[in-house]
């Protein structure tokens, strides 16, 4: 995966970055903890399901991280992201470790598409399938929904390694409690002790779609997050079930972008690499760079000191989005935009190469 971060710079708007103070911070597992943030004036606007980018110097360094808020604006009155400690994690470790209330951090605007809209007069069932910390966007939407739809309901596939590594687990039992008959918590351990009596093992689609054959109707909606093959997994039990690949809704944390390029490349579905000029509009100004074979656009953009968006670099969270006004590029990564932003000619300046002359991109 690429791994390029270039130092800040302020937008000339200077809305693109906001200073969140710490409130509180919770041990939600052995490795994960929940930051909550003040809320900054005017209040925080997001949607349940999304996620906000931390930006952290480190020796003069930028790093920027993605991190899903577990929170509702529904029904918690702070905002909270989650962090599991990755292992040699620069910023994970940093975030479980470092941090005190009233530390204050830079984030970028809350951004992804992993949500969904509420009405009270909805009679929907949202079946649910995490791994890990999978649970952190799935969190808020359960909340939301529970709260806004009182004749809506949720199921809640969760796979964790352990008791201890249950992440939200007291919130979740005290939501079921809350809202018995409309919450159904189903978890799956895959190295339990032997005192589990619950589901335990390897989750594979057969036994998916054991666990939600009775949950599938015309009312359900589908909602996966966590490791590439549970939701793969996931989504195979259900399209065997008979739902449709458009009813169901993932968020993925990490693509290796290196391994999708180099399958593209063996199966001839990417131009050949040429260093090319491309022009990238950001904020009404044009600017004009050559993308040398190898990088993408936004690699070769910040290396001429543009100031482009970005937050993830591997395709899923959209913050380098940009419409491509003329040329043709080859998109390694699309999951982060749905199928009517690429119908209108929206691309991921993060995964894209030039794939012809006359590159015209708007960063808006």
């Amino acid at each position: 995966m690429f791994n390029l971060f270039k130092k800040k710079k302020e937008s000339s708007n200077g809305a693109q970055y906001i200073s969140l103070k710490i409130r509180e911070i919770v041990k939600e597992a052995k490795d994960t903890v929940t930051l909550y943030f003040e809320q900054p004036e005017p209040f925080l606007d997001y949607k349940a399901g999304q996620y906000l980018t931390v930006i952290l110097d480190f020796n003069g360094k930028e790093e920027r991280r993605s991190y899903s808020l577990c929170t509702s604006p529904f029904v918690d009155p702070y905002p909270g992201i989650t962090v599991k400690r990755v292992e040699g994690g620069l910023v994970s470790n940093y975030l479980n470790e470092q941090l005190r209330p009233g530390k204050t951090l830079d984030i970028m605007k809350p951004m992804g598409n992993f949500t969904t809209t509420y009405h009270s007069k909805n009679e929907r069932h949202f079946v649910m399938v995490a791994g890990g910390s999978g649970i952190t966007p799935i969190m808020g939407i359960t909340k939301s929904v529970l709260v806004n739809e009182p004749q809506s309901k949720v199921t809640l596939l969760y796979c964790s390694r352990s008791e201890e590594e249950i992440i939200f687990k007291n919130q979740l039992e005290a939501l079921a409690l809350q809202y018995e008959g409309r919450l159904t918590v189903i978890h799956n351990l895959s190295q339990p002790s032997t005192n589990w009596t619950g589901l335990k093992g390897r989750l594979d689609t057969g036994r998916i779609q054991e666990v939600l054959k009775d949950k599938i109707g015309s009312s359900s909606v589908y909602y996966l997050c966590g490791p590439e093959g549970l939701m793969n997994s996931a989504a195979s039990a259900m399209k065997t079930l008979g739902v449709a690949e458009e009813s169901i809704h993932r968020e993925s944390f990490y693509v290796n972008l290196d391994a999708k390029e180099k399958d593209l490349k063996a199966a001839g579905k990417l131009a050949p690499e040429l260093t090319r000029e491309v022009e990238v509009i950001v904020e009404g100004e044009s600017h004009y760079f050559d993308v040398p074979a190898g990088q993408t656009i936004l690699e070769a953009g910040l290396d001429h000191d543009v100031d482009m968006p970005y937050s993830c670099q591997s395709g899923l969270c959209t913050a380098c989005r940009g419409r491509l006004l003329s040329g043709q590029v080859d998109m390694i990564e699309d999951a982060g935009l749905s199928k009517s932003e690429i119908e209108e000619g929206y691309i991921l300046c993060c995964s894209s190469k030039p794939a012809s002359s006359d590159i015209k991109i708007i960063i808006e």
